[in-house]
């Protein structure tokens, strides 16, 4: 299973735009964003990838609320399945403790990887390129004995994402 996962879109539906298709061409089965949507255009975009989606509101996402039952975008923490794991979704990182099998956040607009304690914790860094000129999102692979995060990277006056390459054992 390959999973995109974004966050921080904030007012860049072009780029939003751009790293949907780019997880798509790399496999992507699903699509998960970590929040910080801001426009509805974007929650747009989630809804006609063609990929089963979520996402969750963002502490600047206060104007979608108003189309909560229109799109897939929750409250967090939000908690949810794919097949058999499990994953707790949320934009800011105050609940970062290991009760899901995967924890996925957003907010501070850095890339962050780590497994503890049999908890996979992901951030897959921003969309916006506000902090850096970088626009960033991660494909999570899923395999039955590990994770592979491919984390994504491209320089906003550039054509090509470069990969780093993560693998974890699961326990």
């Amino acid at each position: 299973m390959k999973i995109a996962v974004l966050s921080d879109s904030h007012k860049k539906v072009d780029f939003t735009q751009e790293a949907i298709e780019f997880l798509k061409s790399e496999g992507a089965n699903y699509l998960i964003h970590a929040g910080d949507l801001c426009l509805k255009e974007n929650l747009e975009l989630l809804k006609n990838s063609g990929l089963v989606y979520v996402s969750v509101f963002g502490n600047n996402d206060n104007s979608l609320l108003q189309f909560s039952n229109e799109y897939k975008i929750e409250k967090e923490p939000y908690y949810f399945k794919i097949e058999d794991i499990k994953f707790k979704l949320m934009h800011l990182p105050f609940y970062l403790n290991a009760d899901s099998d995967i924890v996925i956040f957003g907010h501070t607009h850095i890339f962050e990887c780590e497994y503890k304690n049999g908890t996979l914790f992901l951030n897959p860094g921003e969309v916006c390129a506000r902090e850096k000129p970088l626009v960033e999102c991660v494909l999570l692979e899923i395999n039955p004995n590990e994770y592979i995060i491919n984390y994504y990277s491209k320089n906003i006056n550039e054509k090509e994402f470069l990969k780093k390459e993560i693998r974890y054992e699961r326990k």
